[in-house]
């Protein structure tokens, strides 16, 4: 399954280096632009989750303690 995965990348990693290669200023250019928010969205969205269950807890742990 992994393979799959691994092949995806390389393809997204393929068509992004073809269109910013090609220097254009159309909105395939935009790509790259738009798959490194991709990242980044897909980045944060686990910290942030993390981090609210995190206040969640500690706010019902301080009212426990109160």
């Amino acid at each position: 399954m992994s393979t799959t995965v691994n092949g995806q990348c390389a393809m997204c990693r393929a068509t992004v280096e073809s269109n910013v290669g090609t220097g254009s200023s159309e909105p395939e250019s935009d790509v790259g632009s738009g798959l490194n928010t991709g990242i980044l969205y897909l980045m944060a969205i686990p910290y942030l989750l993390v981090g609210t269950i995190g206040f969640l807890w500690y706010k019902s742990s301080r009212k426990k303690n109160a």
